[in-house]
Order: C-alpha cells, then sequence, then structure tokens
C-alpha cells in the first residue's frame, strides 16, 4: 500500500495541513491564489506533483471554495497527479438530499457528482446525511470515508463533565449522541424540535431528569445556533446545574455564538474542522489514519 505523496493546501488552512501531514508524514505544499479586481481567481500548484496528492478543503463559505476545488483539481491532473483524494473535513450541501418542492436543485446529488468527477477519493469527517445512508451514495467516488467527531468530543466530555447527561437538540442528533454516550457510558437522551424557518425553532425536551445535572448538548453542527439556544434556555428551565455544547463543526453564522453565550452555555467545544476560537479536539489523528488506510 503506497500512501500519498503530498498535502496541497491554501494558506488559512495552514494550521490544520500542518497538524493532518505530521501525523500522516507525508510531504507539505501550499497553493498560491491571486485574485483579480473583479474577484476571479488564479492558482498556482508545484510545477510537478507526485502520483499521489491529497488536497485540503475544509468547506465551508463554499461557493468560491468549490470553484477553487475545480481548479486546483484539473491542474493537478495535468502535473503528475494519478490519484487525488480531497480531505474536506467539512463537507457542504449535504442537508438539501431531496426536493421538498417542485423545482427546487439537489444540492447533494449535484455537488457529490461535481466532487465525484475530480476526486478518487473524499475523507470528511461527520457529513449532515438524513435520507442518504452511506457518503458514497452522496458522493460517489471509488474510496469514500466518513469518520466522527463524537468519540474524541466524548473524550473530552469525559475529561471535563465525567457525570455529564448528554443530550441532542433535535432527533437528528440521535446519531452523534449513541456514538459520543456509548464510549464512556453516559446517560443520553434527544430532544423533538419542530423547526418553523431557519431562525425559529420548538423543542421538546426528553422525558428524562435534569434537575442539579451538568447537561453537556451535542451535535454534528452549530449554524444559526438557534436550536442549541433554545435547547439550553429550557434544559436550565427544567433545573439542569449548567449547559455545555460540544459540537463537531462550528460554523456559529452570524450571531450565533453571542446567541448560545447569551442563553446560559458555559463551555462550548469544537473540533478543529473549522477553525474556531471553540477548537478544543483536534481530527488531524484519525484524517492521517484515514489517509494511510486508501488502498494503492
Amino acid at each position: 500500500m503506497k500512501p500519498p505523496e503530498l498535502l496541497l493546501y491554501f494558506e488559512e488552512e495552514r494550521l490544520n495541513a500542518a497538524r493532518i501531514a505530521q501525523a500522516a508524514g507525508i510531504a507539505l505544499q501550499a497553493i498560491q491564489r491571486h485574485h483579480f479586481p473583479d474577484d476571479e481567481v488564479k492558482l498556482r500548484l508545484p510545477a510537478v506533483l507526485p502520483a499521489r496528492v491529497v488536497l485540503l478543503r475544509t468547506l465551508d463559505h463554499p461557493n468560491d471554495k468549490l470553484i477553487e476545488l475545480l481548479l486546483a483539481a484539473r491542474t493537478a491532473r495535468t502535473l503528475g497527479a494519478q490519484h487525488l483524494t480531497l480531505v474536506a473535513p467539512y463537507l457542504a450541501y449535504m442537508r438539501q438530499d431531496i426536493a421538498f418542492t417542485p423545482g427546487e436543485a439537489v444540492s447533494q446529488r449535484i455537488v457529490g457528482d461535481f466532487l465525484a468527477a475530480l476526486f478518487d477519493a473524499v475523507i470528511t469527517v461527520d457529513p449532515h446525511l438524513h435520507r442518504v445512508a452511506t457518503l458514497k451514495e452522496a458522493v460517489p467516488v471509488p474510496q469514500a470515508i466518513a469518520l466522527s467527531g463524537a468519540p474524541l468530543l466524548s473524550d473530552l466530555i469525559a475529561q471535563h463533565r465525567p457525570k455529564a447527561l448528554l443530550v441532542g437538540p433535535d432527533d437528528e442528533s440521535a446519531q452523534w449522541i449513541a456514538q459520543a454516550a456509548v464510549r464512556h457510558g453516559f446517560e443520553h437522551a434527544v430532544c423533538h424540535k419542530v423547526r418553523n424557518g431557519d431562525r425559529s425553532v420548538d423543542i421538546e425536551l426528553p422525558a428524562v431528569q435534569v434537575t442539579g445535572r451538568a447537561v453537556v448538548l451535542l451535535d454534528d453542527v452549530a449554524s444559526t445556533g438557534h436550536t442549541l439556544a433554545r435547547a439550553a434556555q429550557l434544559l436550565l428551565a427544567a433545573g439542569a446545574a449548567s449547559v455545555d455544547v460540544a459540537v463537531t463543526h462550528a460554523l456559529f453564522a452570524g450571531d450565533a455564538l453571542q446567541l448560545i453565550q447569551q442563553a446560559g452555555v458555559n463551555t462550548i467545544w469544537s473540533t478543529d474542522c473549522i477553525e474556531h476560537p471553540s477548537n478544543a479536539v483536534s481530527m488531524a489523528p484519525p484524517i492521517a489514519a484515514a489517509l494511510l488506510s486508501l488502498p494503492p
């Protein structure tokens, strides 16, 4: 089995790239980027590339980044790369997996096919899949690997809140709650959510005793923060001694972070899939292990 020989990255992901490259024992080089006045972009890769190349690009704020992936991947093929792996710790456009009303674009299928046309393998963390069971169904590449931040977040919670009650803010969080809970034997439960819009949700707490308990809300992503904030408010009103938040992907769009903090949340922990001050867990070791496990 021949491991990847080079990891390419963009400057804003330099720190995460260095962690992954060091953990995997592979070389590291930056992609040079220039923006023209009209917002078109020019990229420059190393003039000669080895046969097996990794491209790191986490896809928060994805629209410009998808164009960069198109330019970088196509150029890499012309420069000698025969096997291209995309490491996208956060993978965008996964939530829209069906057309909810006539005429809607099914972005998961479209973006998944777009990435599959560029890469031989995709590695991501906690992709936001619902009606699709596997990452390979969403991104039909020969090797599709979905890692999870839940086990490492569980380790962190066990260190700081060893008697915590883990609560998922909605039904969709059940898979991550189960993974985190089983690792250290945490008691766990899941709220029920009714979404009325992007920034309007109703939450129903699970039938579990929270009085005097340290509660950790755990989910795959924090975006607008409204679901986590509302769940925290209800938990504290029900008598929880404290509420902390642990998420894989720290999107925190707009005023989401302030909203969650104002709801009474104590500490916010996240993985480094998206760079953010709340990062407390590095996914570099499992990502490196996945890279080294790829078949030749």
